[in-house]
């Protein structure tokens, strides 16, 4: 069963080889998803480490996710479309929900906007581990993007008043 949503068609389940996009995009059988609940730093996002140095966090979060699938079969359970035509999804690899792993991991975070909370326990384990971005500071992938769009730099909206520290 198709559902057809703005014109892009929604399907049942996705299931197959995945190329990882970005730390929250996947595309699978030529059809990009996006991860459900989570908002991973974005590929020319940078964040500061524990030693207080810049490194490229959202292209650790891609390859991280990457090595963790490692040419696994992903199965992906659409929810809907989003404002690019994406299909949103939850995804997992030999049962392992990616969007919490990635959160756990502290490579993205819990978009509560979007998940009504369900990666705040990952998220709390991982803030509380020091995993990933809470190593050092980051700024949250959504406050990045809106600092892009108001035609700020890469550079400076990675490391503004906003870091999270």
């Amino acid at each position: 069963m198709f559902l057809l949503l703005s014109g892009a068609a929604l399907a049942d389940d996705f299931f197959g080889q995945v190329s990882v996009i970005d730390g929250d995009t996947l595309e699978i059988h030529g059809i990009r998803i996006r991860l459900w609940g989570v908002d991973a730093p974005e590929s020319s996002q940078l964040c500061r480490g524990e030693d207080s140095l810049q490194y490229r966090c959202g292209a650790q979060a891609a390859n991280e996710l990457d090595a963790f699938i490692a040419r696994r079969p992903v199965n992906c359970s659409p929810l809907s479309l989003d404002q690019y035509g994406r299909t949103v999804a939850t995804c997992s690899v030999a049962g392992s929900d990616l969007g919490e792993w990635l959160v756990r991991n502290g490579l993205a975070l819990d978009w509560p906007q979007y998940s009504k909370g369900r990666y705040a326990a990952a998220q709390r384990d991982a803030e509380r581990a020091g995993s990933g971005i809470w190593k050092g500071s980051y700024v949250e992938p959504w406050l990045y993007r809106a600092c892009l769009r108001s035609n700020g730099r890469p550079s400076a909206c990675s490391d503004d008043a906003n870091a999270h520290s």
